[in-house]
């Protein structure tokens, strides 16, 4: 049976790492502070937004939530974050995507100081990745070698392949494996002879955004599966594609008119050696990330 690697224990545990380090980081009379910019009023951003919050208070961190109304414009959000780069009371700032659609949100994230970029997507932080020198990486692909590394799944030499090449999880994540020494392909939709290559893998990485992508076929038998998708069905026709005969599920959808299927098809699953299920998988870490990471930023932004 595959070995399913349960990122809600592992983000917990993070946590608490994070809840010992802010504790540590007191008896030098500093508190991480983390400030959380949400414009508009988009339901999903003010749950993600509002969890964010809730985690820093758990974990003894201090948090600013800043909201600006639908209507702001981007020098607003410029001058915004201009204020919170200069503020020594905040280490880390994470501006919520999407940002409405008069907004350069490229413009705004770029002029986030790389050392209180938490969400690691300054073009800073993306070239001290590659350059293997101490960077603040992106919040999910970092999520991804933690739940590898903590569920000792051998990294070095491994042969790992990461299908889609985002800035925000394909890109860094590839990074992030070559510095624990795996070897490394990226693919995407554009490539040749997909399940060739992924049938190689001896990690395969999936971040390319569309449900069930990744088939049983293209699976080798014992690999290990990261599901980094997460996709929202709502048709019959789609769930019976994925979770034919599976009676939770079945039950759930009819519940709430749907579920989340990854990027990973489910049945492909039960050819590897071990998996991330979706939900529960690699999506907890993302906010044990944030919090780890404006800790860290605390500390390297002092000089500890």
């Amino acid at each position: 049976m595959p070995n399913i690697l349960d990122g809600a224990a592992i983000a917990a545990a993070i946590k608490l790492e994070v809840a010992e380090e802010v504790r540590s980081l007191a008896t030098c009379a500093i508190r991480p502070g983390l400030a959380a910019v949400l414009v508009g009023s988009n339901p999903a951003s003010q749950i993600y937004v509002r969890n964010k919050v809730q985690t820093c208070a758990e974990l003894g961190l201090y948090s600013d939530l800043i909201t600006l109304p639908e209507t702001a414009n981007t020098a607003e959000l410029l001058s915004l974050v201009a204020n919170l780069n200069s503020r020594d009371d905040i280490d880390g700032i994470l501006v919520q995507l999407p940002l409405p659609a008069q907004l350069d949100a490229r413009a705004v994230l770029d002029a986030i100081s790389p050392d209180k970029d938490v969400d690691g997507l300054h073009p800073v932080n993306a070239g001290r990745l590659q350059a293997g020198r101490p960077a603040l990486a992106p919040c999910t692909p970092a999520g991804v070698i933690e739940i590898l590394k903590r569920s000792s799944i051998p990294l070095a030499g491994a042969h790992a392949v990461v299908v889609g090449r985002s800035d925000i999880v394909g890109k860094p994540v590839a990074m992030l494996l070559l510095a624990q020494n795996a070897t490394v392909t990226i693919c995407h939709s554009k490539t040749r002879n997909l399940g060739e290559v992924t049938r190689e893998a001896d990690i395969l990485v999936a971040a390319i955004g569309r449900p069930g992508f990744i088939t049983p076929e293209m699976v080798a038998p014992g690999a290990t599966l990261i599901d980094v998708g997460i996709n929202r069905i709502s048709t019959r026709e789609e769930f019976d594609r994925y979770f034919a005969g599976d009676a939770r599920r079945d039950a759930a959808f009819a519940k709430r008119g749907s579920v989340i299927v990854g990027d990973i098809h489910p049945q492909a699953f039960a050819r590897s050696g071990a998996y991330t299920p979706v939900p529960g998988g690699v999506g907890p870490l993302t906010i044990a990330m944030l919090m780890s990471n404006t800790a860290r930023a605390a500390r390297l932004r002092r000089g500890i």
